[in-house]
C-alpha cells in the first residue's frame, strides 16, 4: 500500500515538472517573437581579446539603442537593426583595431542564460550576431530589445519588459528567483532535449 502511494506521489510530481516544462517551453517562444539579443564573439581567449569583446559591446550598444528607440516591438526593432548593419559593423569595427568584424541577424540556440536581475531560459532568439576576427574566443550575450542589458534594478527591469511587450507570466517568469530557475528551467532543458532526440 505504501509503496503504490509513494508511485502515484513520484507520478503526480513528474507530471506536474512536466506540464510546468510545457508551459516553460510556450512561454519562451513567446519571449523569442518579442526580444533581439546581442552576441559578440571575441577573437580569441587572450586576455587582450576577451577586453576588446568588450570595447566592442560598448561601442555598439549605444548605436542600437538609438536604432531601437522608436520601435514598439521585436519585429521592428529587428528591422531596424537589419537596415543599418554596416553603421553597427562600422562601430565595432572602429573599436576592434585592426581586426575584421561581421555583423548578422539571424537566429541563435542558446543556454540559459543568468543575469544580475533576470534570467533567459534555453531556446532558439533573433540575434544581432558580431563576430569579431576569428571569432574563436568566449561570449558576451544580452538582450538590445527590449534594452534588458541596461536595466540594473528589477524595477527598471519591469519597466523594459512592459516596452517589449512582456505580459505578466513572462515577466514573472525571466524574475521568478532561485527556485523557479533551478527547478522549472532544468526541467524545461531536458524536455528540450527530449524533443530534440524524438525529432532525430
Amino acid at each position: 500500500m505504501k509503496i503504490r502511494i509513494f508511485t502515484w506521489i513520484i507520478l503526480v510530481a513528474f507530471t506536474a515538472l512536466c506540464l510546468g516544462a510545457v508551459e516553460t517551453l510556450w512561454t519562451q517562444e513567446q519571449l523569442a517573437q518579442k526580444t533581439v539579443r546581442l552576441h559578440v564573439v571575441a577573437n580569441s581567449d587572450s586576455e587582450e581579446d576577451q577586453s576588446q569583446k568588450l570595447t566592442v559591446r560598448d561601442a555598439v550598444l549605444p548605436v542600437i539603442e538609438v536604432l531601437t528607440a522608436g520601435c514598439t516591438d521585436a519585429a521592428q526593432a529587428r528591422e531596424s537593426i537589419a537596415a543599418h548593419l554596416p553603421e553597427i559593423c562600422t562601430a565595432a569595427e572602429n573599436a576592434s583595431g585592426d581586426k575584421a568584424v561581421t555583423a548578422t541577424i539571424t537566429d541563435e540556440v542558446f543556454p540559459t542564460r543568468y543575469y544580475d536581475t533576470f534570467t533567459l531560459p534555453a531556446g532558439t532568439y533573433p540575434s544581432l550576431r558580431i563576430k569579431i576576427g576569428e571569432a574563436q574566443g568566449h561570449n558576451w550575450w544580452c538582450v538590445v530589445f527590449p534594452s534588458l542589458c541596461t536595466a540594473a534594478t528589477s524595477d527598471a527591469l519591469e519597466e523594459c519588459a512592459a516596452v517589449g511587450g512582456f505580459d505578466e507570466a513572462e515577466t514573472e517568469l525571466i524574475t521568478g528567483g532561485e527556485e523557479t530557475y533551478e527547478i522549472r528551467f532544468k526541467t524545461f532543458e531536458w524536455l528540450q532535449k527530449l524533443i530534440e532526440f524524438l525529432k532525430s
